[in-house]
């Protein structure tokens, strides 16, 4: 089945199965303690889209730290999982905030979702390919005739099939490296700052293809809907800017709270673990980007926008190209350098 029509099948599902679930109530202004203004703190929920990791840090940082409060926000991290759906609950209102990939939130805008983008979460895709060190693939044309273990009607595979002229076959993802631990020549789809310590902890050397370097570069992003943007913009800037603080400091300050609250609500993000994430993240420049380049923390700019837009034209996911005001703000990011037209 082509993947746009299975992710209008998906949105679609998801949505339905919201409809009969019971609805949270709509962000409003709690009992607790005040924020700045004599105002009370605004209740907002926002989703992950996995299990709480370290990947995830900044967002408990900003928590932990109060710097949501600070903003006035009085804000729920909810876990995410392979059953949980964050494009739907933030396009029907369930959900005030969630994260995910921003070509992913393209194609759901596409569909009708009415999300909007506001910042950047990562500037590069944690998503790699794992393979042994000593397995025959050491590159991406390398794939040709092998099979991989990935998330099927997942984008980058039409990418790669296409920019490098292979063509591999696709097993479903099962979220565990068993399979991979027994067979030198097993390939299999991971995040970058995860699998591989598993692997190795197991005594099993790899090697991995970020698939952001391959050319398939969409970024990690955090959206709202554009009726809660529109309502409520101070709370999105304000959203917006504890986040960007709170990875600052988690990546390079005192993140011990916010390691621990990770831990607490996912006790299998052993220290090691934290560490070896953490550091995967500052090694491929997945949140940060690259300041040669003039990439930033939080950072979204419209050229590169308009180049996924693009690649998703060419993939054939959209007839035609998505106009950005319809996915994206870059009003509610902190102010510096202009990146308008790079």
């Amino acid at each position: 089945m082509p993947a746009r029509h299975c992710l209008r099948l998906l949105l679609l599902a998801a949505a339905l199965a919201a409809g009969c679930s019971r609805q949270p109530e709509a962000a409003k202004p709690s009992a607790g303690a005040d924020s700045g203004g004599g105002k009370p703190p605004m209740k907002v929920g926002f989703q992950l889209d996995w299990y709480p990791s370290p990947e995830h840090g900044g967002h408990f940082q900003a928590l932990v730290k109060n710097y949501y409060r600070d903003a006035g926000l009085d804000v729920t991290i909810l876990a995410g999982g392979p059953v949980v759906y964050p494009l739907p609950a933030v396009g029907t209102g369930r959900m005030e905030f969630a994260m995910g990939r921003c070509d992913d939130v393209i194609l759901a805008v596409n569909q009708g979702l009415p999300l909007l983008i506001v910042c950047a979460q990562m500037q590069h895709d944690p998503q790699a390919i794992m393979m042994h060190e000593d397995g025959s693939v050491r590159t991406f044309k390398d794939l040709d005739g092998k099979t991989v273990m990935g998330g099927p009607g997942a984008h980058w595979i039409d990418f790669v099939q296409r920019h490098y002229g292979v063509s591999f076959s696709i097993i479903p993802m099962d979220y565990g490296v068993g399979r991979f631990m027994t067979n030198r020549e097993f390939i299999q789809q991971c995040f970058i700052t995860n699998e591989p310590y598993f692997a190795e902890l197991n005594g099993v050397k790899t090697r991995a293809l970020l698939i952001a370097g391959g050319g398939y570069d969409p970024y990690r992003v955090i959206f709202t809907s554009r009726a809660f943007a529109e309502r409520h913009p101070d709370a999105v800037r304000g959203f917006v800017a504890a986040t960007i603080r709170g990875y600052t400091e988690y990546l390079h300050g005192d993140a011990a709270q916010a390691r621990a609250r990770i831990q607490a609500e996912n006790p299998s993000q052993s220290p090691a673990l934290m560490d070896y994430s953490i550091a995967a993240m500052k090694r491929y420049q997945l949140v940060e980007g690259d300041p040669a380049r003039g990439e930033r923390m939080g950072q979204i700019t419209p050229g590169r926008m308009r180049e996924i837009v693009g690649t998703l034209v060419e993939l054939k996911l959209l007839d035609a190209p998505v106009p950005l005001e319809k996915f994206v703000s870059f009003d509610f990011l902190p102010k510096g350098p202009d990146p308008v037209g790079k």
